[in-house]
C-alpha cells in the first residue's frame, strides 16, 4: 500500500507526541524515518517505528531524555545520549560539529549511551548542506560473523561519506556488512526470499529463507542466547573474495564507536547496557580550495564515469543516484509499506489514538 510522505508524518508526530516525545525531538525522528521511505530505503523507515515503540516499553530509550556534552574541546565533542534516540542525539551532535567545522576546518564526535539512529546518510547530508564533508558511522546489535567464524560478534555498523556535488551531494550510505538487518527483517515481512548470499546458519551454511534468518538474528541481537550463524561481511562467504577486508571495515567502526566511547562492543549490546555509540566527523573542503571549483571538479568526475561503456540494459550510477531518483518518485507517488508494517502501525495507532493514514 501507498500513503503520501506528508500523511507518514502527520501519523509518525502524533505518535512520537504520544509517546511524550517533546515536538522538536518527534518531528525530527519522524523526518528520518519519512526521509528513508521516501528515498527507497524502507529498512530504516516507518517500519522500525514498532520496534523503536517495544524499546520505550523496555526502557532501552527514554523518550524524555536529553543529549548532554560530557566533554568539548574546538574541534571535538563527547556526547552522552542518556538513553535518549539515537537520531536525537546525532542531529544535536552534528549540528555543533558544523558550526565547529565552520570555524576550525574539521571537527570530531562520539556518543555513546545510544539507541539506534536511523539511516547514516542523514546525518552526513546535514553537513554537505552547509557545503561540508560529513561522515557518520554507527555500531549495532551483535548480527555479523567474522571471516571463518561461526557466531556473531560484530554490528552491521553502517558508514556514510557525503561530498557536495550536482546535481546532488554525493552520498555514500551503507552497512560493512554485505547487507543491513533491517533489508533481510523487510524480505521476511513481505514473505519473500534472500536473493543472495547475505547470511548464514551456525554451520556457516548460506540461508536464504528471509524469515528463518530474521528469527535468528532476533535471537542473538536481542538475548544472551547467542545460536550461531549471522549476516556475513562484505566479500560474503569465502576468504577468496576477500571478505577479510570487509570485515576490517566492520572493526574500524567498532573501533570508532564503541571503543572510542567506551561503551559496549556490538558483541554486547544484547546483554547489560543495550548501548550503541556513533562517531561523526565534518570536514570543510574549502580548507583545501575554493568549493566551487572542487564541486565542478567530483561533479565532472561523476558524470565521466555514468557514461562510460557499460553492459546492455544497465546503467551506471553512483552512489545517491537510486536514492534522488526514488525520493523524487515518492514525494508524488508516495511511499510503499508492506503489510505486516500497515498491520503494526494500525495496533500502534490504536494504542495511542492515532489514526493510520490511508491509501493513496
Amino acid at each position: 500500500m501507498r500513503i503520501s510522505a506528508e500523511a507518514e508524518r502527520q501519523f509518525l508526530e502524533a505518535v512520537f507526541k504520544a509517546q511524550q516525545f517533546n515536538a522538536q525531538d518527534g518531528a525530527l525522528l519522524a523526518d528520518t524515518l519519512v526521509d528513508a521511505d521516501l528515498r527507497g530505503i524502507s529498512s530504516h523507515g516507518i517500519q522500525r517505528l514498532d520496534w523503536y515503540t517495544r524499546m520505550m516499553k523496555d526502557h532501552v530509550l527514554e523518550p524524555t531524555h536529553q543529549p548532554e556534552v560530557v566533554k568539548e574541546t574546538a574541534t571535538s565533542l563527547l556526547v552522552d545520549a542518556n538513553k535518549s534516540m539515537g537520531q536525537i542525539a546525532s542531529g544535536f551532535t552534528m549540528n555543533k560539529l558544523i558550526e565547529k567545522a565552520k570555524k576550525m576546518g574539521l571537527a570530531m564526535a562520539v556518543i555513546r549511551n545510544s539507541n539506534h539512529f536511523g539511516t547514516a546518510g542523514y546525518y552526513s547530508r546535514m553537513a554537505c548542506k552547509h557545503g561540508l564533508i560529513g561522515i557518520s558511522t554507527t555500531n549495532t546489535r551483535p548480527l555479523v560473523v567474522p571471516t571463518n567464524a561461526l557466531e556473531a560478534f560484530l554490528g552491521s555498523n553502517a558508514f556514510a561519506f557525503t561530498f557536495p556535488a550536482k546535481p546532488h551531494p554525493f552520498v555514500f550510505d551503507g552497512a560493512t556488512s554485505v547487507v543491513s538487518s533491517g533489508k533481510i527483517q523487510v524480505l521476511a515481512k513481505k514473505g519473500e526470499k534472500i536473493p543472495g548470499d547475505w547470511a548464514v546458519d551456525e554451520n556457516r551454511h548460506v540461508l536464504h529463507d528471509a524469515q528463518k534468518v530474521e528469527d535468528n538474528l532476533g535471537t542473538i541481537a536481542f538475548s544472551a542466547h547467542r545460536p550461531g550463524g549471522g549476516v556475513l561481511t562484505l566479500g560474503g562467504q569465502d576468504e577468496v573474495n576477500s571478505n577479510y577486508k570487509g570485515f576490517g571495515n566492520s572493526l574500524i567502526i567498532e573501533i570508532l564507536t564503541g571503543i572510542l566511547a567506551q561503551g559496549s562492543l556490538s558483541a554486547d549490546t544484547n546483554v547489560g547496557k543495550h548501548d550503541f555509540s556513533q562517531f561523526f566527523m565534518v570536514i570543510d573542503p574549502s580548507v583545501f580550495g575554493d568549493l566551487d571549483v572542487l564541486t565542478a571538479n567530483v561533479s565532472d568526475m561523476f558524470d565521466r564515469i555514468r557514461h562510460l561503456k557499460h553492459l546492455p540494459g544497465t546503467k551506471i550510477m553512483i552512489p545517491g543516484d537510486r536514492e534522488y531518483k526514488h525520493y523524487d518518485e515518492n514525494l508524488v507517488q508516495g511511499v510503499s509499506i508492506d503489510d505486516k508494517t500497515i498491520a503494526e502501525m494500525q495496533a500502534i495507532g490504536q494504542a495511542y489514538g492515532v489514526p493510520v493514514p490511508a491509501a493513496l
